[in-house]
């Protein structure tokens, strides 16, 4: 393949083939398998993105094939953090097929979600203490804001103060603190400085609010009620005080959310375009060296938002 000819699309079908192969070289348990299946690779591409960006395409075959190696860590932990949002959320399907608790037990589910984090951290402990402490920092952080979702959907917890900044701290915690990382180890691989990181590291977590924000738009859009979302949005809105939230049910929110369908969608929109903005001056500004990899790293964040939001007729 071509350097000149890439494309995000022709980057990210060979390149995960390369990570599907790692995975089953790797991987040698069947429940694990059958879990990193069919998904989208997306932590993974985009890790190896930034890492083909920091070296400027320039590594030699064994260093891309170590850092393909490095990203099943990444879709294990992710993987992992999926199985238990289904037994949190009581969903019943993932990625086209029963979810693993529904399929093995909830006590299978908890114990294979565990294993997994248990093989990505070897694989973070086989790669310096540099991955470790990104591996621990960020699955404790994704933890955190889990752990902030599961208090505010509590029945009975609405009265808390459901601020925009809740929301926003929820989903960088939950989703945009895994972007992140995966662009910082895709640096670290590339042996980056730390200025780079740093930066690559931003860029990472600017991606995942806009990646998780275009996410919501679509769950909300599809008629799906998830009361840390919508609450923080009906509040910024409505400027709701605290005491009206109190014992509010899930038929007066579906009420409402129609009520400002148009506010909610600018909201989005607004704040997806200025998360894309801000990803893409990061690279810009970067001192990452020229080459299709940094073009193609600028491109990502409004790709992947958009074939998204491509589901529900939008883009941005």
């Amino acid at each position: 393949m071509k350097t000149q000819k890439l494309t995000l699309d022709s980057f990210f079908e060979t390149t995960r083939k390369d990570i599907e192969q790692a995975i089953l070289d790797k991987i040698k348990d069947n429940i694990m398998l059958s879990q990193l299946a069919n998904g989208k690779k997306l932590r993974p591409l985009i890790a190896i993105l930034s890492f083909k960006a920091c070296t400027g395409g320039k590594e030699d075959e064994s260093a891309y094939k170590r850092a393909v190696d490095g990203t099943v860590g990444i879709e294990l932990a992710h993987t992992a953090s999926l199985i238990n949002d289904d037994i949190i959320d009581k969903d019943t399907l993932r990625r086209g097929k029963p979810s693993l608790y529904m399929e093995k037990g909830i006590e299978t589910a908890i114990l294979i979600s565990q294993k997994m984090i248990a093989v990505g951290f070897k694989m973070a402990v086989e790669r310096g203490i540099k991955f470790v402490e990104l591996y621990a920092d960020t699955w404790n952080e994704a933890l955190s804001g889990e752990l902030m979702e599961i208090e505010i959907n509590k029945r009975g917890s609405f009265s808390i103060n459901l601020s925009i900044d809740t929301y926003f701290s929820i989903i960088e915690k939950k989703t945009a603190s895994i972007f992140s990382s995966a662009c910082k180890a895709g640096a670290l691989e590339a042996n980056s400085d730390e200025e780079t990181i740093k930066i690559i590291g931003e860029y990472g977590r600017e991606a995942g609010m806009a990646y998780q924000l275009a996410d919501d738009l679509v769950d909300i859009t599809n008629g799906e009620s998830i009361i840390s979302v919508i609450l923080p949005l009906l509040n910024r809105i409505e400027r709701i005080e605290r005491e009206s939230i109190n014992g509010i049910k899930i038929e007066d929110i579906k009420k409402k959310i129609k009520g400002h369908e148009k506010e909610i969608k600018e909201f989005f929109i607004n704040e997806i375009r200025r998360r894309i903005n801000s990803a893409e001056d990061l690279i810009r500004s970067s001192l990452l060296p020229n080459s299709i990899y940094k073009e193609l790293l600028l491109q990502a964040p409004r790709y992947i938002v958009n074939r998204m939001l491509k589901t529900i007729n939008m883009v941005i």
